[in-house]
């Protein structure tokens, strides 16, 4: 569930033969959406386990820093946890899209925050797709970004697959 990144991976079954998957993203998602639709979206499933990648595209709002992406993560987080209490949780890293380099330093505070949330709770997993994304100078990698400098190509697409499969559950 989440955003653009989700909806528009387009291959996502076939990335990952074996696994039953439901995606739910949908285009211009913040958290507070999700949030609001996950009686909708996510709960009737009964999901074993719910993939979050949401939370980029709240920075483009005025006065959102870390700290607010990160309660809104936790306030969806206690949704699901609490009308799924099984359910295994996985969220990925926020991406460094070059279209929003401005808000990288408050994106890798709040996968930070995210990361170390996650430690305290069972049945929870985060996946760094952000560094894997990275030159060796820290910038983005142009060649896995659309012209749109935010959205992912195929060799993009390529890097999360390899980084959350591990974490998939049957």
């Amino acid at each position: 569930v989440g955003s653009s990144s989700f909806r528009m991976w387009t291959n996502i079954q076939e990335d990952f033969p074996g696994y039953t998957l439901i995606n739910r993203g949908f285009g211009g998602s913040s958290l507070p959406d999700v949030i609001r639709y996950a009686p909708d979206i996510i709960i009737p499933y009964k999901p074993k386990q719910v993939v979050v990648y949401c939370g980029e595209n709240d920075f483009t709002a005025d006065g959102v820093n870390a700290e607010i992406v990160y309660d809104r993560f936790t306030t969806l987080f206690e949704i699901i946890r609490e009308k799924l209490p099984k359910a295994h949780i996985l969220f990925v890293s926020l991406k460094p899209s070059p279209s929003r380099l401005k808000y990288m330093p408050e994106m890798v505070k709040a996968n930070t925050m995210i990361k170390n949330y996650l430690k305290n709770y069972r049945r929870t997993g985060y996946v760094d797709v952000y560094s894997k994304m990275l030159l060796t100078d820290g910038s983005p990698m142009p060649d896995i970004f659309k012209a749109d400098q935010l959205h992912m190509t195929e060799a993009g697409y390529a890097i999360w697959k390899k980084a959350i499969k591990p974490y998939l559950k049957k």
